[in-house]
């Protein structure tokens, strides 16, 4: 994560961030499993509470949920009663690993800078043909929410902008309304895309 402020929140906020009422992406998750074969090995990154991986099990997949907070990881394993790697997207070093990434409102906490580099991370852990998922909240630039917490706000162009000169392929972006932890209403982009 970012900057200390971001990290520092989750880390103190975990039971309550994990435990918190939401809405599982069913739709989301669904179209991304639809993509993976049956059993295929998939790699969550920020998994938060565990509720994503959880499904994902559920649904017979073979799933490596990660999380940057450690306290976020200790809720997500009491909710799906198994290890959760505590790990920073810029330390992923997996080579043709997963069938697909998982990455539902975490990396929009990447510094800009560092993305590019985080997402050759996660082509590089990706089997070819591999599918990514991945949501952010839209903006035109870097900024802090309410809590302290770190976010890149990226524009559709810009993301597919960077996936498109990083080689990834079939990429779709997704608008649409939503919210999130604040309770303000939110734009959000959702990326699909293969390596």
């Amino acid at each position: 994560m970012p900057s200390d402020s971001t990290s520092a929140f989750y880390e103190e906020n975990a039971e309550t961030y994990a435990n918190r009422a939401r809405s599982l992406p069913k739709q989301q998750l669904d179209a991304f499993l639809a993509g993976i074969a049956s059993g295929g090995a998939i790699l969550e990154l920020g998994c938060g509470g565990g509720q994503d991986s959880a499904y994902m099990l559920s649904q017979g997949f073979d799933v490596t949920p990660t999380d940057g907070s450690a306290e976020l990881a200790r809720q997500a394993e009491a909710l799906i009663g198994r290890p959760v790697k505590v790990m920073l997207f810029q330390e992923l070093d997996a080579d043709s690993a997963f069938d697909g990434v998982w990455a539902h409102a975490s990396l929009l906490h990447v510094p800009r800078l560092e993305l590019p580099d985080v997402f050759a991370r996660i082509r590089r852990a990706l089997k070819i043909g591999g599918l990514l998922h991945a949501s952010f909240k839209a903006g035109d630039a870097e900024g802090h929410d309410g809590f302290g917490r770190y976010y890149n706000y990226p524009s559709a162009e810009w993301l597919s902008e960077l996936l498109t000169k990083d080689g990834w392929r079939n990429l779709a972006i997704a608008e649409h309304d939503g919210g999130g932890y604040d309770g303000k209403p939110t734009r959000w982009l959702t990326i699909s895309a293969e390596r």
